[in-house]
């Protein structure tokens, strides 16, 4: 697999932690998204799980889409997901605003219905955005390190 932007240091540090399975499927849906959008800016965050936010500026809130990997398993998010028409109802979940496919095989993402979404995520998010940004193609780590 070629990557389409190289792996942010802290990111590589935090996916030494999942099984080789899992990470190889979650990269597999990093590239795909960042060839569907490659301005896409990815901010990376470690909370509750470790996630990769896509969005067309260094804001959180103009984000179209997300990666939050667990331990076993990891899924596609909407954050905002309720806003997006979703003909076949392929989003889960009942948060104010973020939806999620659940991701078990390529075949989860790489099919016309959940690239459509993709698409109609990053078209609202352009859209909805105050201004454009300046900042565009970065992998941003959100990380705080530790003393």
């Amino acid at each position: 697999m070629t990557e389409t932007r190289p792996i942010h240091p802290d990111l590589q540090v935090e996916l030494q932690w999942y099984d080789d399975a899992l990470i190889a499927l979650f990269l597999e849906l990093r590239n795909n998204i960042l060839t569907l959008y490659p301005a896409s800016n990815e901010l990376i965050y470690k909370t509750h799980a470790l996630t990769t936010v896509f969005s067309p500026s260094p804001k959180l809130g103009d984000a179209f889409c997300h990666i939050p990997i667990y331990s076993k398993h990891f899924n596609l998010g909407f954050n905002k997901g309720n806003l997006l028409e979703d003909p076949d109802q392929l989003l889960q979940g009942t948060g104010k605003l973020i939806r999620h496919i659940p991701i078990q095989s390529k075949a989860g993402f790489q099919n016309k219905k959940v690239q459509s979404l993709i698409h109609a995520a990053i078209n609202f998010s352009l859209e909805d955005m105050d201004k454009p940004s300046k900042i565009i193609g970065q992998s941003i780590s959100k990380i705080k390190k530790k003393s």
